[in-house]
């Protein structure tokens, strides 16, 4: 703090204490909030205005006041500030857009998040200190307890990488030296980043996948990983929640142990988890689990500096080759363990390995239908298409999504349900077997034929908020043809059709129709 100026109120003067430009919190809070500004201009994050100051007010005021109840001094609360403005970076409330900077929605999950972010740094403590990093045991509970429904973190994966991701890592990466170099602290985010490398390669090798709002197919294998360990998000949280001074140990041994600790726990908490949400609250609660440790950490690890001599030398190199066999044995006891860790990331691991989360299959079935491409109008496409996605044309889409529409005709006239396999998956391919099991009770089949005017290629989000599918919204008219068991038309009509046709890539990079929403 910086020599305390005064303020006056009545006749009372009030020492005010401004932060001193030499606080490695002020740089924190520097690189928070710069990355917030970019992401909101350049990488559509979805957080307003009023969400950030409902975080940012409530610290200023609970821990000002605070402050001003113990000293009687009116101090800027640099603390609580850097609480409020990780929470900002990371928390997002579900339905909140992107560009909405004025949006009120869910403003007090924020304030909420903060008030017991600042409650667990005073009221939950142990030998004079707060146990927990404040921001991230907060977080964590607000996660879990809320549930994806209604909150989520940020995304893992911001944007493909350019010029302005690349501001955004060395704005993250330059902070996050400066601000632990004098504390001498950077061997704790180099220790967990290679530990939860390893152990997420080992995750990746197994075939692991997670759905995520920003891709249209699982994300799996090398990409999992590859977005995982360099995702800034993650650089955030090893530069600037692992390391807070205040909940780790004294020793410098003790720290590179209980960062590695951490990587490992964040790659097992990680392994079962089938969507980004479950990712990135697994990465967060790693630190949560493993911050009471750090008294233990410091008991088994204690900072010593011996003061040798050459006869102490001398006697240590004999020991040293006494010791031979007992290092080889502690060498076989480590390397025991990381086998163990590994085998239990991959056994971990194994609900994300379940081929629900995988790409539907196509059944083999004998169908062939004729669609005129030329008959379909062009296809526009939104501005929400991802940018991490898997090459494809809209073109190439909209004569797949005609071909499955004419597969289900071609079904419903046959009476073949098995046909539907080949053009429908999940609620669409339900709804489609109702279909049929009613025509084959009324003895009435209603075969659908459509001709579309336009066609619009976006994206929808999958309920929960934890995955995308493509999605075409069409418009144009539906004209239904009714038979009997013989096949004799009965009546036809026509009606106009405004349906957004949702589409999952299949297991050979064929689309099927996932569902179809009438749109009002």
């Amino acid at each position: 703090m910086t020599s305390p100026r005064t303020l006056r109120i009545g006749s009372r003067a009030y020492p005010v204490l401004l932060p001193n430009r030499r606080d490695p919190r002020l740089l924190v809070s520097a690189v928070v909030v710069s990355v917030l500004v970019i992401g909101i201009v350049a990488l559509d994050f979805a957080v307003s205005i009023p969400q950030i100051f409902a975080a940012l007010l409530t610290a200023f005021f609970i821990d000002g006041f605070r402050t001003f109840r113990q000293t009687g001094n009116l101090v800027w609360p640099a603390s609580g500030l850097n609480t409020a403005t990780g929470i900002a970076l990371i928390l997002r409330v579900v339905g909140t857009e992107p560009g909405d900077l004025w949006s009120w929605q869910g403003w007090y999950y924020f304030a909420l998040v903060v008030v017991l972010a600042l409650f667990t740094k005073y009221a939950i403590r142990y030998r004079g200190t707060h146990i927990f990093n404040p921001s991230n045991v907060a977080l964590v509970a607000a996660f879990v307890v809320i549930g994806s429904g209604r909150i989520e973190p940020l995304d893992l994966w911001w944007a493909p990488f350019g010029p302005t991701m690349a501001v955004v890592y060395g704005i993250i990466l330059a902070g996050g030296i400066l601000a632990l170099r004098p504390l001498r602290l950077l061997a704790m985010p180099v220790a967990f980043w290679l530990a939860l490398m390893g152990g997420l390669a080992v995750l990746a090798q197994s075939g692991h996948c997670i759905s995520a709002r920003w891709s249209l197919q699982p994300v799996c294998g090398a990409e999992f990983w590859w977005v995982v360990v360099t995702s800034p998000e993650m650089l955030f949280f090893l530069f600037f929640m692992i390391t807070d001074p205040k909940t780790i140990p004294r020793s410098r041994v003790a720290r590179i142990v209980v960062a590695v600790l951490i990587g490992l726990v964040a790659a097992l908490l990680i392994a079962p988890q089938t969507t980004e949400f479950g990712a990135k609250v697994g990465l967060l609660a790693s630190l949560t689990l493993i911050s009471p440790l750090r008294w233990a950490a410091d008991s088994w690890f204690p900072e010593s500096v011996p003061t040798r001599s050459r006869f102490d030398d001398f006697v240590t190199r004999v020991a040293d080759v006494r010791s031979r066999p007992r290092t080889f044995l502690r060498g076989v006891i480590g390397g025991g363990a990381v086998a163990v860790v590994a085998l239990l990331i991959v056994a971990f691991g194994a609900p994300a390995r379940d081929p629900a989360i995988a790409a539907p299959a196509v059944e083999p079935v004998a169908v062939e239908v004729t669609v005129d491409a030329a008959a379909l109008p062009a296809v526009t496409v939104s501005d929400d298409m991802p940018a991490l996605t898997s090459q494809f044309d809209a073109d190439e889409l909209a004569l797949m999504l005609a071909e499955d529409l004419a597969i289900e005709a071609e079904a419903m006239r046959r009476a073949e349900s098995e046909l539907l396999l080949a053009a429908d998956f999940g609620p669409r391919l339900e709804a489609m077997q109702a279909r049929m099991a009613e025509a084959t009770a009324t003895g009435e089949w209603v075969v659908a034929d459509y001709t579309f005017t336009a066609l619009e290629l976006g994206t929808v989000t999958v309920p929960g908020g934890q995955g995308t599918d493509l999605a075409f919204a069409a418009t144009g008219t539906v004209t239904e043809i009714t038979y009997d068991a013989d096949g004799t038309e009965l009546h036809r009509s026509s009606a106009p059709v405004a349906e957004t046709f949702v589409m999952r890539q299949a297991a050979d990079d064929r689309w099927l129709i996932l569902d179809a929403i009438t749109r009002s």
